[in-house]
């Protein structure tokens, strides 16, 4: 597997190990020791799985407290993978980077704590997994405007399908002070 660092502090692109044949394709979408030695240390608590149609575009989320790692993997179609570092006092404060995933270029998307995640179905039908270093706390539940200009994800779609939810959710500008997390360096 090789493991690169993206635009972001410690948001990870991972190229699994794939072993095609004439059956189809095997490839290890998690191991905790090769992950662990590639700087991946998280005890994940919780899988999700996210099944969307093309033009759905889910997020910003996260939470906090109870802040979540999450590595994401499609493992059926293509989905634009977003992460946005909305730690406070960050050096990287409110700046996104992204990376299309698939079953056919087998990449998977590290996303350390302190950071929104969103993604948008580009392919007919999209199943995306996701392993979570916390488990869910609905009342810790948050999301930013996938849309919020100060942000200015350069989303597939200026028109996606979004829950009665996510087209409600504030710009992270609108935060009240102490709901986000803060940033601690090192």
């Amino acid at each position: 597997m090789k493991v690169s660092p993206m635009d972001l502090p410690d948001v990870l692109l991972i190229e699994t190990d794939r072993y095609p044949d004439e059956r189809g394709c095997l490839f290890e979408a998690y191991q905790r020791e090769r992950y662990r030695a590639a700087g991946i240390d998280v005890p994940f608590f919780q899988d999700n799985v996210s099944i969307s149609r093309q033009g759905v575009l889910r997020g910003l989320h996260l939470q906090n407290p109870g802040a979540q790692a999450k590595l994401i993997t499609a493992l059926e179609g293509e989905i634009f993978d977003v992460a946005v570092d909305v730690r406070v006092g960050s050096p990287t404060f409110g700046r996104w980077t992204a990376a299309v995933l698939s079953p056919d270029n087998g990449r998977q998307m590290f996303i350390p704590e302190g950071f929104a995640h969103g993604l948008y179905a580009l392919s007919s039908h999209i199943v995306a997994h996701y392993k979570c270093g916390a488990p869910f706390r609905p009342q810790a539940s948050l999301a930013i405007a996938w849309d919020d200009p100060d942000i200015g994800i350069a989303w597939p779609d200026r028109a996606p399908q979004l829950s009665a939810k996510d087209a409600r959710n504030p710009r992270l500008a609108d935060f009240p002070p102490g709901r986000l997390p803060v940033y601690t360096a090192g």
